[in-house]
Order: C-alpha cells, then sequence, then structure tokens
C-alpha cells in the first residue's frame, strides 16, 4: 500500500482513462489510485474495473448513481483515503491535463513539509503556464485567480487550480459537511478553509494542457457559482470549522 492517494474523478472519459492509470502506475514512486465514477454511459467505469484484475491492491474504484458534482467526488475520495490510512491525497484529472509526472513533484513538496496543501499552479508569480487553450478561457481563468485572492486575501496566485496534494492533517480538521460547492467553487473553498484553519499553502509551477479527447466539463452554472461563491467564503462563521 502507498502512502499516497490519487483521486480522479470520471464522467465519460473512455479515451483516456486506461492511459491515465498505466501512466500513473509507471511512475518510479508508488501512487495507488481511486476512480469515482458517475455512471458514465460510455463504459469507463467498465475499463476501469477490467484493470482492477491486473492491479488488485492499487486500483479501486467508487461508483455512483450519477453525475453529483466534481466536489461531492473529491469528498467521497478524501472520506475513502482517510478511511484506509492514506497520508496524502492527490487531485487530479483523468484528462492529462494534469501532467502525472508533477504527481512526484506535489507529493515531494507536501511530504518534505513545504506546504500542509501544494498545489499544481499554472500561474506562479504571474507566468501563465497553460498550453492549448482558446484566448477567452485563458483570461477568464487568470483573471478570476486575481479575483480570488482579492475578494479572499489569500496568497495563492491559482485559487481555482484542480492538481493538489492534501495532507492528512488537513483534511481530517475540514468538516467536510459544512462544505457548500459542488463545482469549481469547490477548488476555491477548499483551499480558503485550510488557510483560515491555519495551514500553509505551497505552489508547485505546471504546465496545464488542456485535453485532446472527450469533452470539458465546464459550464457557464459552474462558473457562476465560483464568481459569487467567492464573496459569500468571506462571510463564514469559520468558528464551525
Amino acid at each position: 500500500m502507498s502512502d499516497c492517494l490519487v483521486i480522479t474523478p470520471t464522467y465519460n472519459e473512455k479515451e483516456n482513462i486506461e492511459k491515465i492509470i498505466r501512466k500513473v502506475f509507471s511512475l518510479p514512486k508508488e501512487f495507488d489510485m481511486l476512480i469515482v465514477e458517475d455512471n458514465s454511459p460510455d463504459g469507463t467505469g467498465a475499463i476501469v474495473k477490467e484493470l482492477m484484475k491486473e492491479f488488485p491492491d492499487r486500483l479501486f474504484i467508487k461508483e455512483r448513481a450519477g453525475k453529483q458534482g466534481l466536489g461531492t467526488a473529491y469528498l467521497e475520495g478524501f472520506r475513502y483515503g482517510l478511511e484506509h490510512g492514506y497520508d496524502y491525497m492527490i487531485e487530479m484529472d483523468a484528462d492529462f491535463s494534469h501532467n502525472p509526472d508533477d504527481l512526484l513533484r506535489l507529493y515531494d513538496a507536501c511530504a518534505t513539509g513545504k506546504g500542509d496543501v501544494v498545489v499544481g499552479s499554472r500561474y506562479v508569480d504571474g507566468k501563465i503556464s497553460v498550453v492549448n487553450w482558446p484566448m477567452g478561457r485563458l483570461m477568464m481563468s487568470y483573471y478570476a485567480s486575481m479575483y480570488v485572492r482579492m475578494v479572499t486575501g489569500m496568497k495563492v496566485f491559482d485559487a481555482t487550480a484542480g492538481f493538489v496534494c492534501y495532507s492528512r492533517r488537513v483534511l481530517e480538521k475540514i468538516k467536510f459537511d459544512k462544505v457548500r460547492f459542488v463545482g469549481y467553487a469547490f477548488q476555491i473553498e477548499m483551499k480558503y478553509t485550510a488557510t483560515r484553519l491555519g495551514f500553509k499553502i505551497f505552489e508547485v509551477p505546471i504546465v496545464f494542457t488542456d485535453r485532446i479527447y472527450g469533452s470539458s466539463k465546464m459550464s457557464m452554472k459552474i462558473f457562476k457559482e465560483a464568481f459569487f461563491g467567492v464573496f459569500s467564503l468571506r462571510f463564514r462563521c469559520w468558528r464551525r470549522y
């Protein structure tokens, strides 16, 4: 058993899922993987189950009835990781927008104490490291992170990033039933909660590459949740955390 669990939510990722699993398991450090599968009609779950026969002690699946949001998928993954004794848990997309090679750097930064939460950042020190995004989406993401810093006061350049390593002690302190957001605002909420609880966030620069296969899960509803939800974070009663 590894000390680190990679949590990957999936919905219609049949083109990517086997490739990403095999890539993670080829790395020089051993990682375990949990796939949180939202009943993909394209057969993603069946591919994972077949691969579980090949990797019985490293690959796991949690199947859900349907799409319930990115945030709830990660929270279920965190609960699984805590219950099974993992010291570190890493959020990672299935579509190779997050380079699995960078798992090593996120893990090392967390394990050596550089941060309690380690973010794979596209925007460290104002530098943009994104490949194949349309200019409109790139600008929206970049300025959204600036907006988050301004509203919340967090010193995090890429607050919306979804490639994140959490140490066990952070996740043990966060009350998952109090987490409000389910879309991309979830990523902001988790980082902000960690900072309010006194944990250190450290950013590791990565190159983010837009997916080649499959379709993006981003929608205007998700964007609105993130935009308006950030402002509400400042008015939470943090004594409940």
